[in-house]
This record gives structure tokens, sequence and C-alpha cells, in this order.
């Protein structure tokens, strides 16, 4: 995948017969390299803060210059680990900055600069493929697809990665189930489900971190697929004045 790349047509190439309904679950590094959200270490040049956390934590003082710049806030330093505050507001380890999986050495991969533009821009170009596929025995009109966009985080209380939704677009991102009944007939007064999360985390259950399998189609989940966009992942992060930890 390079920058430019039309990552539509390389899904639609992949002989997905699109449904009414259906999910992508997407790989967040591949938006982001077809988005041209990559940058060699040779040409970063860090700045003092850069190098001295870096030779607190035996890093590259070029890797970290780069976690800084794509951070609003520094939150936690600690254990070789910057956790930081993205200018996208998500709260993650390395501001989402990573090597892994880049595909070429000394070159890092960013978040997406809007992962729920990329979102809507993928699904708006996917209907439009699936209004020309032939034979798909739907009505163009009806054809939903929901979107989206997946990449790793860890949770502070919990050991371990899962795959949360960064970006989505025509997917009900959270069910709300505040004032209904549990099954003894209790009020529900704070339950709100993460729908965009768990499709994230049951795609990945599905390809192995080394795969190379960067899309995942998710059937049986269109009660949750909207017609129109939706607000995106951005409605999964919690307020400040929610936050109980900063």
């Amino acid at each position: 995948m390079r920058a430019g790349d039309d990552l539509p047509a390389l899904i639609t190439a992949a002989a997905l017969e699109l449904r009414d309904g259906d999910v992508l679950v997407i790989a967040q590094k591949v938006v982001s390299k077809a988005e041209g959200r990559v940058r060699a270490l040779a040409d970063v040049v860090p700045g003092p803060k850069a190098v001295a956390l870096a030779g607190d934590f035996d890093k590259d003082p070029r890797l970290v210059q780069l976690v800084l710049d794509e951070s609003a806030a520094v939150v936690r330093v600690g254990h070789g680990v910057l956790i930081c505050e993205t200018r996208h507001g998500f709260v993650c380890a390395n501001a989402g900055v990573d090597l892994s999986n880049s595909g070429d050495e000394g070159v890092a991969v960013l978040l997406p600069l809007d992962p729920d533009a990329s979102a809507r821009r993928i699904r708006a170009a996917l209907s439009a493929k699936a209004e020309l596929t032939p034979d798909s025995g739907v009505n163009s009109d009806l054809v939903r697809v929901g979107v989206v966009i997946s990449d790793s985080f860890g949770r502070p209380w919990r050991l371990g990665v899962t795959d949360v939704a960064i970006g989505a677009a025509g997917i009900e991102v959270l069910e709300d189930w505040r004032g209904r009944r549990d099954v003894h007939g209790r009020e529900l007064r704070a339950t709100e489900i993460a729908i965009a999360d768990q499709l994230a985390a049951a795609a990945d259950l599905v390809r192995a971190k080394d795969s190379g399998e960067p899309v995942v189609l998710v059937r049986g989940a269109e009660r949750f697929v909207t017609s129109e966009d939706g607000p995106g992942a951005a409605a999964l992060r919690r307020p400040r004045d929610l936050d109980l930890f900063r």
C-alpha cells in the first residue's frame, strides 16, 4: 500500500460481494498508508524534549519527536511508554505512532488526520461501486455499507491490546440501553454498548497481526448499519468532564 492508492478499488477488486447491511472493518495502517500518513525517521530532527525522553526510556529520539508532534498532550510517561492524547482526542500509547507493519525499515505510520472522514470517504466510494455491481440482487438505492477503521489500543486496567474503532461511518457506534430494563426488571441507568468497538474487536479475531489481511467483512450486524454516515467514532470518546482519571 502506497500513498495515493485507491483503497476502495482494491477492496472491490478482492471480489468482496457487498450486500445491504455488510460492515467492513479496515485496519488503520492501510488507511494511513493510502493517505500518505507515513514518516521516515531519517527526515525527523528531534528537539530537546524528545532527546531527553528518549534517553530516559532508551528510545529513538526521532520516534519520540514524531510522538510529540502527533500529541495534544502527554498524559503519562513510564515503563518505556508515552501515554498521549492525540490531536483527535484519543488517549493511547505513543499517540498511535507505530513502526510495526510499516513495510519499510525506519518508517513510522501515523494515524489518519481524521479517521471518521476517512471512513466516510471509503463508505461513499464502496457504496458507489456496489451500485455498479451486476446481479447483486439488491436495489442499489438500498445498499447500506458500514465502515469501521480499527486500531489496537491498550487499556489502563487490563493486560493486552484489543482493536477499537478510531473511525466509523454508517454504523450505530453506541447502543444506548439507558431506560431499558434488565432481565429482572431493574431500570438500566448507565449502560451504553460500544458497538463499533465490538465490531472492531470481533474482526480482529479472524486475522493475525502478521497475516497481512487488512480488511474483514462482517456479516450479520445489519441492525447496526445506518443509512446516514452518523457521528462516527468520535462519539465514543469520553468527554473530559466525565473523565475521572485526568
